[in-house]
């Protein structure tokens, strides 16, 4: 695998008491879902998180988060968090919370059967 797995575990420790979590490889990592939605992931040495589109360029300003780019260009209300960000238990508590909150909001991507 080729995420950091250490990583997933602080992440799934922090997820552990919220209901509904479901964990599913893909990208090349580790995603995280709510409620049928991604809101959080493991992608190689960085963590990714949902959070609201209106808070992103404040969010992209924080230490350790950077936009996530995707086939060529920022996907915005996504954003990507290197381990400079991620120093406490707090920073981690922070960046899953945002994307706890959006999640309620968040559209999911799952298509619906006919």
């Amino acid at each position: 695998m080729a995420y950091n797995q250490l990583l997933a575990n602080r992440i799934r420790e922090l997820l552990q008491d919220l209901e509904g979590i479901e964990e599913k490889e893909m990208f090349g990592g580790l995603c995280f879902l709510l409620k049928d939605k991604m809101f959080v992931a493991v992608i190689k040495e960085e963590m990714m998180c949902r959070i609201d589109p209106a808070f992103y360029e404040e969010a992209i300003e924080k230490p350790g988060c950077h936009e996530m780019v995707f086939t060529g260009k920022a996907s915005k209300g996504w954003v990507m968090i290197d381990d400079s960000g991620l120093k406490t238990v707090n920073d981690y508590k922070y960046w899953i919370g945002l994307a706890v909150d959006y999640n309620q909001h968040a559209k999911s991507s799952k298509k619906k059967k006919k």
